[in-house]
């Protein structure tokens, strides 16, 4: 008897990322370029490791992402994902303070539902879009087609929710059959109603796998793969159909060899009961990792390139393998379970058929406790444990033990727990404010700061000889996460601190100067995103100072997305501070800054930078007379706090 004592992983699943990125890649060709896709990665993405599987998606142009509730969504938005979520099974009312927390889109199938989602957006200020789903024929979530128009029109009339999608689900796509062609008519009917009635709804969607390979014609703004971006065939009639490679391999290895006499019993109650000597591996994988127990006495695995059958009951944590015909196999040796292994394979279809069930559940439950492996290139890319697969954080206490572990991380590596405490909460606080907000991440960011003397002609001669005329430019890339958004004039710090804390304030100014007046002398010559000029909807004096409200419906679709954001401001600066400072209030990317002076008179122009990050340095170059400008690495993140100073003589 051989007993290996230590190994890494007891099992593991290893994710074939080329070959899911070759999957999408096919898929992309059958559905054309002018169709988007959502990546479907409910279920831990079918077992896949949905963090991994979904960053991989939206490298090859994913538009969507699509879950099963509100807690998948939470998992993706927690690990950094930013692009839009949907929920693609039936939301409820429990879900609706996540969903809105979290950005997540909802699906829609009951007017309920739509006056609670409404009724709690309102009292946060916030804007969400929806997709909603029609009953076609499936009978299961989705509002009835008859009601579809009344349910469509109802949420229109609501104020804080955008109507982005309509989609349905086929209930036999696998197969050609007469009632797919129902469905799609009933849905297609719906949307040529639609039209008619002048509505129009940007994202449609009903093609799951089944309905890219057996009904390409029937197109739509958007397709909702599943099963076959993980390298499974729907059914055995799609197989000539594409090219598809599977993704996913679930591995362990021998960790007991034992030989046993003729009429030996191997395992619980006795099923299988050698008929002659036999050579019995012992594999750590049982029916609590997914294996099923119906492949008692029925499964086989792979060792050496070779099939060796599972013989006896597939316990909770062990099987046992016949290896007598594989006699140079030994304890650490790799055993492959699904997958393939030389010239041999075992597919999930084989399994399913085996077990008496789909594929869709073996890819589910295989590996319940192992980690996903993920492979690039044939080497190791990342290696994803099985507690961040599971671990979602769906109470505020949940957010506070991932802030203890935080804050006793940083206790621990300072080896003192008064400063581990203050650069937490100095990071905190820098990052998320006072409130558990989301982190803003800016890139692209360009800053032009353009200082000037008054013009005579429209200025009395002391503002003239006491201020200087400032313009500053400003232009990043962002998510943004309502359609209205504020951007303010502080005459003072206290002021300035309560514009800090507005989610909604986009820009904030503090402006000195005993004969300045705000709403005067400080003016948004410019307010546009992705090109498009927005609106001023109200400008108002309150205790926070000055403030001049944007917003437009176009924003709307925008909303999770990143866009393009600019803002130009005229205002006054005065001459007797020589100096501008500028600081960073959120996390950056990609960052210019100038300072341009050539009207100003100024002298000795020089910029003094605290930038913090991993290694944040700065480029400095000027002209004479005329600007001084500051770049960092496109490559390198810039935090909070951050800044430079641009000092002059007069």
């Amino acid at each position: 008897m051989t007993l290996r004592n230590e190994q890494k992983y007891r099992s593991w699943v290893e994710v074939d990322l080329d070959n899911f990125t070759a999957n999408l890649r096919e898929i992309k060709r059958l559905i054309g370029g002018t169709v988007d896709f959502m990546q479907t990665v409910k279920a831990d993405a079918y077992g896949h490791g949905a963090i991994e599987i979904s960053h991989a998606a939206l490298r090859e142009g994913a538009r969507m992402l699509g879950v099963a509730n509100a807690d998948e969504g939470i998992q993706l938005r927690i690990s950094g994902i930013e692009a839009p979520i949907v929920i693609l099974g039936p939301s409820t009312l429990p879900e609706i303070p996540d969903v809105i927390k979290y950005s997540l889109t909802p699906s829609v199938s009951d007017k309920g539902f739509v006056r609670a989602l409404e009724e709690q957006l309102e009292k946060s200020s916030r804007t969400l879009c929806v997709h909603v789903e029609v009953d076609t024929g499936m009978g299961r979530g989705g509002t009835m087609h008859s009601e579809a128009m009344d349910l469509i029109a109802h949420i229109r009339t609501m104020n804080h929710i955008t109507l982005e999608g309509l989609f349905s689900h086929f209930a036999s796509s696998e197969t050609l059959t007469t009632f797919n062609d129902q469905q799609w008519l009933l849905f297609s009917g719906l949307l040529a109603e639609l039209r008619q009635a002048g509505i129009s709804i940007p994202l449609t969607h009903m093609d799951n796998s089944g309905a890219i390979l057996n009904y390409p014609d029937l197109k739509l703004q958007m397709a909702r793969p599943g099963i076959m971006t993980y390298g499974i065939y729907p059914s055995s009639e799609t197989q000539s159909k594409a090219v598809l490679k599977p993704v996913m391999s679930f591995k362990t290895t021998i960790v007991l060899i034992k030989e046993f006499p003729g009429g030996y019993g191997i395992g619980y109650n006795r099923t299988y009961v050698t008929g002659h000597r036999t050579r019995v591996a012992t594999i750590p994988v049982g029916y609590g990792d997914g294996y099923p127990f119906v492949l008692s006495n029925r499964g086989e695995a792979l060792i050496r390139g070779r099939r060796a059958p599972i013989i006896g009951r597939v316990s909770m944590d062990m099987c046992t393998l016949d290896v007598t015909h594989i006699p140079d196999c030994s304890v650490g040796d790799e055993v492959v379970l699904l997958g393939r292994q030389q010239n041999e394979y075992i597919s999930a279809n084989e399994i399913a058929d085996k077990a008496q069930t789909i594929s869709y559940e073996i890819l589910c439950a295989l590996g319940k406790r192992a980690p996903r492996v993920f492979l690039h290139k044939g080497q190791t890319d990342a290696v994803e444990p099985r507690l961040r697969r599971i671990f979602v954080p769906g109470e505020e206490k949940s957010i506070a033990r991932i802030d203890s572990i935080i804050r006793h991380c940083f206790q621990t590596r300072t080896r003192s727990e008064e400063l581990g405490d203050a650069i937490y909460y100095e990071m905190f606080e820098t990052l998320f404010g006072n409130e558990d907000r989301q982190l803003e991440l800016r890139s692209c960011f360009r800053y032009n700061i353009t200082i000037s003397q008054l013009p005579e002609a429209v200025e009395p001669r002391r503002r003239a000889d006491a201020y200087f005329q400032l313009r500053t430019h400003v232009e990043y890339k962002k998510t943004i996460r309502s359609d209205t958004f504020m951007i303010g004039c502080a005459s003072d710090r206290e002021q300035l601190d309560a514009l800090i804390e507005d989610e909604h304030c986009e820009y904030r100014w503090i402006l000195g100067g005993s004969d300045l007046v705000i709403e005067r002398d400080f003016t948004v010559e410019k307010m546009r995103i992705d090109g498009e000029d927005i609106p001023i909807i109200d400008a108002k004096k309150t205790h926070r100072g000055y403030e001049v409200w944007f917003g437009s419906e176009k924003l709307k679709p925008k909303i999770n997305r990143e866009v393009k954001i600019e803002i130009e401001i005229l205002t006054k600066k005065a001459k007797g501070n020589r100096t501008f400072p500028v600081y960073l209030l959120y996390p950056t990317r990609c960052l210019e800054i100038k300072f341009h002076y050539e009207n100003a008179n100024l002298r000795n122009v020089r910029a003094e930078s605290f930038f913090a990050g991993r290694h944040p340095q700065a480029a400095v170059s000027s002209k004479r007379g005329k600007s001084i400008e500051i770049q960092l690495s496109n490559e390198e993140w810039v935090f909070p706090t951050s800044g430079v100073i641009f000092i002059w003589d007069v």
